[in-house]
């Protein structure tokens, strides 16, 4: 046997979010979108990515492979209620001088506070945005297409993601201007586009994070679950065995529905029973 087989018997794969509770039943429309914010290689931007698999230095003429490895980045939880366009706080070392020893250092991004328009919820929103989210925005041609054509690792907030489900939701159930038939057309027919990319499912469970999409599938599950109480299987089984004594009285009466007429003859027998008679 070899190495690797004798390897693989030992081997003993690592329990995760997608395969023990509740993660583990998530669809697989709530697994696509994850693996776009979450899993997806997204765009540099702080760095320059070069391309092929071999470059060469001009002045030695040596050849050797390009190796593309991200800049690790910091996000602090303020980030997610902001729209920075890729950007993060970036780790490292600064040396100042010669014959200094590197001491280490941030690089921020430089946020300022601005107001988007969204065409299509008509909503203006005001959040925390960097040059980079204008240029893009400017680039897309309006602030719906740049959320619309940029992928979720790219967005990376959860405000950003968030507001991409919203408009997509309101572009799949057409609900935008309720009041307006002519604008609606106009808008929708200005972003229909971006629809053909997701199915109505899949937009359902877009931009949710882990912690909504569980709660959102527990809520789904106790809305399919009908629990029937007790009381009523307790009175089918009553007047069950009744009609197999051949009781007059319970030969019309269904079994699986309760007797909701007031002054029933199964009334009579609950002792709990408010009575508007005084003594």
């Amino acid at each position: 046997m070899s190495a690797t087989k004798l390897q693989s018997l030992y081997y003993f794969p690592k329990p995760n979010r997608w395969t023990k509770g509740i993660g583990a039943a998530l669809p697989e429309e709530y697994k696509k979108f994850w693996k776009e914010w979450k899993i997806q290689q997204p765009t540099a931007v702080h760095y320059i990515k070069e391309e092929g698999k071999y470059t060469r230095n001009e002045k030695t003429g040596e050849v050797y492979p390009v190796q593309n490895i991200p800049i690790p980045l910091k996000y602090p939880k303020e980030f997610d209620q902001f729209i920075l366009g890729g950007e993060a706080i970036v780790q490292g070392f600064m040396k100042r001088g010669k014959y200094n020893r590197r001491s280490p250092h941030f690089w921020f991004p430089v946020l300022r506070r601005s107001i988007l328009y969204s065409e299509v919820l008509d909503t203006y929103i005001r959040t925390v945005i960097t040059l980079r989210t204008i240029n893009l925005i400017h680039e897309n041609y309006g602030f719906d297409h740049y959320l619309l054509k940029t992928p979720a690792c790219d967005l990376k907030s959860n405000l950003a993601v968030k507001l991409k489900r919203e408009i997509l939701i309101a572009l799949a159930d057409k609900t935008l201007y309720p009041n307006d038939e002519a604008k609606r057309e106009e808008v929708y027919n200005k972003y229909s586009q971006y629809l053909s990319s997701y199915t109505r499912a899949e937009i359902e469970w877009y931009g949710l994070t882990f912690k909504d999409a569980c709660k959102k599938y527990i809520n789904l599950q106790k809305e399919q679950t009908i629990v029937e109480p007790l009381k009523i299987k307790y009175r089918s089984e009553l007047i069950a065995k009744l009609k197999e004594n051949n009781i007059e009285e319970v030969q019309g009466v269904d079994v699986s529905l309760p007797d909701k007429k007031d002054g029933s003859w199964l009334s009579k027998w609950n002792p709990f029973q408010k009575t508007s008679e005084t003594k």
